[in-house]
């Protein structure tokens, strides 16, 4: 008699395994932040997403220089996003003031929440769409984590200054109603993930990147509160340079039509 051989499962190489493990991380660093705010270790909440963010900027590297790419880390990453910068941000807000007005103030957390949630499956939906080699430096409408800094920076800013205003829920609810809008509009905004450095800028670059690490270690908070306001402040020259790009495609383009056509 003849005996079946059995099924060897395949294996996975560890490599392939990391940018999961690192989106998991943000999960699980997002889902703290809200611990640490029903604690109410307001620092500690903001500090666990700003964590996440910075996973989850970093997951999509790995699984491009290791070629690790799925569409299985693709949907993990994208629920790993929504929690972590749709829902963990807003309950977070909605402890540390919003909560003083009761039904309004939740109502606030679940538009950002939808918001995000839409521009998350929009974000998706577009994946496989062929962008013309302009528009690749661009997203459409603010990203989830700079969402996440945005709601975060009345919390920041109190942090800084000791300032009490800036916790007022009209101050957090407009923050949250505004970042959300923005999270849904139609604005093209940078794309750090695609931009390439020129080569006699990039000591330049690593200069600034070590100020930047140097000035977090002595002000943590004040250079993020920069670090939210330059991204907040780089929407009209995001705008002007995307619609520059576009009029001049198409006005090349135009002139290739006439000069095919003559």
């Amino acid at each position: 008699m003849f005996r079946a051989r059995p099924v060897r499962l395949k294996r996975q190489s560890i490599n392939k395994l990391i940018p999961n493990m690192l989106t998991l991380m943000a999960l699980c660093a997002g889902l703290s932040s809200i611990r640490f705010a029903l604690l109410e270790r307001w620092e500690w909440a903001v500090a666990a997403i700003i964590l996440a963010a910075f996973l989850d900027n970093l997951d999509g590297r790995m699984a491009r220089l290791l070629n690790a790419g799925t569409q299985f880390g693709v949907e993990l990453d994208s629920l790993s996003d929504f929690l972590s910068f749709g829902i963990a941000p807003a309950v977070v807000v909605y402890l540390w003031s919003l909560q003083d007005v009761g039904g309004f103030g939740w109502t606030i957390v679940l538009f950002y929440s939808v918001c995000c949630a839409l521009r998350l499956a929009r974000f998706n939906a577009g994946q496989g769409e062929v962008l013309p080699p302009w528009g690749y430096n661009y997203f459409t409408g603010v990203s989830a984590p700079a969402g996440a800094g945005l709601v975060l920076l009345p919390m920041m800013l109190t942090f800084e200054t000791g300032l009490e205003i800036f916790r007022l829920p009209a101050v957090a609810g407009a923050v949250i109603i505004c970042t959300a809008v923005l999270l849904i509009s139609s604005i093209p905004t940078y794309s750090l993930k695609r931009i390439k450095i020129p080569q006699k800028y990039v000591l330049l670059t690593l200069l600034g990147v070590g100020l930047v690490g140097a000035m977090l270690v002595s002000e943590f908070w004040a250079t993020f509160i920069g670090i939210v306001v330059v991204y907040f402040a780089s929407l009209p020259f995001s705008i002007r340079s995307f619609t520059y790009l576009k009029r001049e495609a198409e006005r090349i383009k135009g002139q290739t039509g006439d000069d095919t056509s003559s």
